[in-house]
Parts: structure tokens; C-alpha cells; sequence
């Protein structure tokens, strides 16, 4: 049994409360009361916690519209529409968009979880050891979601402790991204001192000591701090508790989840508990009936472009197994050319209910981050070239040719990004990362459709309409 078959279960003790600003709703006083006494109790506030990852504003559904469908990589099949999706995709976003609605609230419900489960730790009767594994635990998850948050938004909420009052969660006002930058690096740093350096049994999956490295080292990425990227990075390849896996072909099914090269993985368990996910199903052509899937809605979402599809080099392994070109109808018999994703397959329990989990960090973007780090630190010197080159071996491509500038260095490196990770939510923050965001999706859409402020997302609207002198909207979104 491993993490996300008990998560349903532990869920019903963050779900009491009332919807109001951010959904950081009080705790119900019985509740507290009676409850966050032990270690049987604060293991189940931590799984409830790391449950909320799954919900739809998060990974479930939110993150690879706002990660993937946003860049030159994926599309959504409502071509033209005016679905929150497809506004999304085409850079038509309004501050009502139901996606970005949803993940607001969705990502700081999961912060409320953290919070508590922090809040009430310090009094519960329990081992002091695993009480400081579980203060790790939920310090990775803040980071992660505020992570996710402050490279959606930029200035965003920082809220660090249970909200008790509904007048005091409408009271949050934004700070300065680097205030909440500062305090993820903080979090980061306490766990990776907390958390174990593995799991065995029915902790499988939960947060270790490298993922919060490997964290903290895109954090730093992100942030310019090459220099410690480098060596946070460093560290992560060094501990030698991660490795490519010798196949990029085994990295997908889901009997081979949280794998060697998987250092963070949000977990999905179909079976009729609500604790399955849709990416089979969504990811699938949306007139494909049950060509493709045998149960469940074809959703047409997530879908490769013409550019990533060329992206791939000639003799890539990596591009039959990450998409398909099309699929043969199983009504005419016929071929269709209707791209799609190849990464996430299951037989699903019902629609929306299968057994694939989401890769947040794998050993190759560690290797990948490693390179562009040491890249800005000293130019392509050795060890960029070793650490590209050995995801390019896997992907029986030959070495990088030697004597590279920084610049075409730096390039290769964005596109071993584009090809290696497709699909798994990591483009449109890559591009924004480097600052190239403008220039690669305008030669995109062939139009000047992005301009700079598109860097971040639009505040949603019910923020605004709840706290508009501490939540306004970001520039170019007046509309």
C-alpha cells in the first residue's frame, strides 16, 4: 500500500469550514479540540495535506493548462473557443477565467493544510523524531505550492500560520515575490534537514531529502542564484539515491511510479474514492471516442503542437514514446492524424479514474538543471556537457558537439528541456525563466500575440472583489 491509497481517508480532516477570501476558512473548534493530539492524528493532517495536490486548481487539472498548454508545446482543442481553457492557451485570459480562479483557492487550501498541520505539531504527544519529519513534510508541500503560486502571479499572499478568523483571511494583502521567494528558500532549507533520505511501505511517495533539494535548486534557478542552484544541484547528484532509468520507455506505466529517477510525484489512486486522475482521458483527441480510451471522455487537451512534434531531432526515442501521431479509428478502420500524448495511459476504474500519478521532479530535470546552472556559472565546461549528455545518450542522440558558446550552450539546454520533459508542466515556466518567453511564442503564433506582462497570470477577479486595496491586479490585465 503506498501513499495515495490512504489519502481519501486522512482528506475529511482539512474539508470543515466555510468558503470565503483564499478558502483559508477557520477550523472548527470541536475539531481542533478533539483532534491533532498524536502521531495517528498528524499523520493523517499530513496526508490530508499532500491530498491537496491532486484537486483540480492544482494537479489535477489546473497545472498543466497553466505550465504546458500556456507555451509552444501543448494546445486544447477548442481552437478559437472561449472556454477558460482555450482562453488560457491563446493569451485571451480575463481576470474571471475559472482556471486561474480555481487555482488560487485550490493552491492556498492546500497551504491552509500545511499551515495547520505546523500550527498544531508542536502540541501533540508523539516521538520527536517523526514529529520533525512531519514539520519537513509539510514545510516541502508550503514551498511547493507557493512555488506554484509566485511563478503564476508574481506578488502574491503570504500567509504562514492557520487562518481562525473570516476576517482575517480577507485581511491578506500581496507582498513582493522576493518576500515569498525568501520564505520558500526557508522552507526548503528546513526540510531538506528533516526529511528522510527515503521511505519504505505505505510512505512511499511522500517528500525526501533529495526532493526538497532538487526544489530548492530550481528555486535558486529561478531566481538567479546560479551559484547556489549549482551546488544545491550538485548535492542531488552526488547522494547517488536517484538515476536515470536505463529505458525513457519505463518512466510511464503506472506500475513502475515513484521509480529511481522519481524524486517527487503527486500521487492518484483510481478505484471509485475520488482519488483517481484524468490525464488518459483528457489527454486523448477529442473526437476520438473510444479509440484511444476504452472508458471515459476523450477531453482533447494537453495535446502536442506542430512545434514540439518538430522539436524532436531525427532518431529521438523519446518521440514515439512520448506521443503518437495519430490513432487508427476503431469504427472505419482508418488512420487519423490527430496528435497526442503517449505518457499517461491506464485502463481507467470510470471517467476521470486512473492509476497515473504526476511527475513533479525527476532525475533528468535535475541533470538538465545541473547543466544550465553550471552553463551561467562558468560556461559549458565538462560537467554541463556530461550532465546534457547523459539524458541525451538515453535518448540515443549523440553527444552535444564540443566548443559550444555560453549562448548556443544555453539554447541546447532549453531544448533538451522542451523534448525530455513534454507534457510534464515545466515549458511555459522554462521560458519564462530565461526570459525568452515573448520571443518563442510570438514565432508560435507568427503574430505578435505575447508581450512581457504575460509573464504572470492575471489576479483572479473574486480576489480583487474581496480586498481591493491589499490584492490589485497586475499590469496589462485592467480589463
Amino acid at each position: 500500500m503506498k501513499l495515495n491509497t490512504i489519502i481519501l481517508g486522512s482528506m475529511c480532516v482539512l474539508t470543515t469550514g466555510c468558503s470565503g477570501f483564499l478558502d483559508l476558512a477557520p477550523i472548527d473548534a470541536a475539531n481542533v479540540k478533539n483532534f491533532y493530539r498524536n502521531a495517528s492524528d498528524m499523520q493523517a493532517a499530513v496526508t490530508a495535506a499532500y491530498g491537496m495536490l491532486a484537486n483540480f486548481g492544482q494537479y489535477g487539472y489546473a497545472y498543466y493548462n497553466i505550465a504546458e498548454a500556456r507555451s509552444d508545446n501543448t494546445t486544447n482543442w477548442e481552437g478559437g473557443g472561449n472556454l477558460p481553457d482555450a482562453e488560457l492557451d491563446q493569451f485571451k485570459m480575463a481576470s474571471t477565467n475559472e482556471i486561474i480562479r480555481v487555482m488560487w483557492v485550490d493552491t492556498y487550501r492546500g497551504i491552509l493544510a500545511a499551515n495547520t498541520v505546523l500550527d498544531h505539531i508542536g502540541g501533540a504527544q508523539m516521538d520527536d523524531a517523526l514529529r520533525q519529519r512531519f514539520i519537513g513534510e509539510a514545510r516541502f508541500l508550503r514551498a511547493l505550492q507557493y512555488f506554484n503560486l509566485v511563478r503564476t502571479f508574481g506578488d502574491v499572499p503570504l500567509v504562514l500560520s492557520e487562518t481562525k478568523t473570516v476576517d482575517e483571511g480577507y485581511s491578506h494583502a500581496r507582498v513582493p515575490k522576493a518576500e515569498v521567494y525568501a520564505q520558500i528558500v526557508a522552507d526548503l532549507t528546513d526540510a531538506e534537514q528533516k526529511l528522510p533520505v527515503s521511505y519504505t511501505g505505505s510512505d512511499i511517495g511522500r517528500a525526501t531529502r533529495d526532493a526538497a533539494k532538487a526544489l530548492l535548486g530550481k528555486v535558486y534557478l529561478t531566481t538567479g542564484d546560479f551559484a547556489k542552484a549549482k551546488d544545491k544541484l550538485k548535492e542531488v547528484i552526488d547522494g547517488g539515491h536517484y538515476k536515470l532509468l536505463d529505458d525513457y520507455a519505463a518512466l510511464w506505466p503506472v506500475a513502475n511510479a515513484n521509480n529511481a529517477e522519481s524524486l517527487f510525484e503527486v500521487q492518484f489512486k483510481k478505484g471509485g474514492t475520488g482519488t483517481g486522475s484524468s490525464f488518459y482521458s483528457n489527454f486523448a483527441p477529442r473526437n476520438s471516442g473510444s479509440s484511444v480510451v476504452k472508458v471515459g471522455f476523450a477531453g482533447g487537451r494537453n495535446l502536442p503542437t506542430t512545434d514540439l512534434i518538430a522539436a524532436y531531432e531525427p532518431g529521438d526515442y523519446r518521440k514515439g514514446v512520448s506521443l503518437a501521431l495519430g490513432y487508427t479509428d476503431n469504427v472505419t478502420g482508418k488512420f487519423v492524424a490527430d496528435p497526442y500524448s503517449l505518457k499517461f495511459q491506464d485502463d481507467a476504474f470510470t471517467d476521470g479514474d486512473a492509476d497515473n500519478n504526476w511527475p513533479v521532479l525527476r532525475y533528468a530535470d535535475v541533470l538538465l538543471m545541473y547543466a544550465e546552472a553550471v552553463n551561467e556559472v562558468s560556461g559549458p565546461v565538462t560537467e554541463a556537457y556530461d550532465a546534457i549528455n547523459a539524458v541525451r545518450k538515453r535518448a540515443k542522440l549523440a553527444a552535444l558537439p564540443a566548443g559550444l558558446s555560453k549562448a548556443a550552450f544555453k539554447l541546447a539546454i532549453e531544448h533538451e528541456r522542451q523534448v525530455e520533459l513534454a507534457f510534464e508542466g515545466h515549458r511555459w515556466f522554462d521560458l519564462v525563466r530565461t526570459g525568452r518567453e515573448v520571443a518563442v511564442m510570438n514565432a508560435h503564433f507568427k503574430a505578435p500575440v505575447v508581450q512581457e506582462f504575460n509573464a504572470v497570470y492575471p489576479i483572479p477577479q473574486t480576489q480583487i472583489d474581496i480586498n481591493p486595496e491589499g490584492i490589485r491586479q497586475n499590469p496589462g490585465y485592467n480589463f
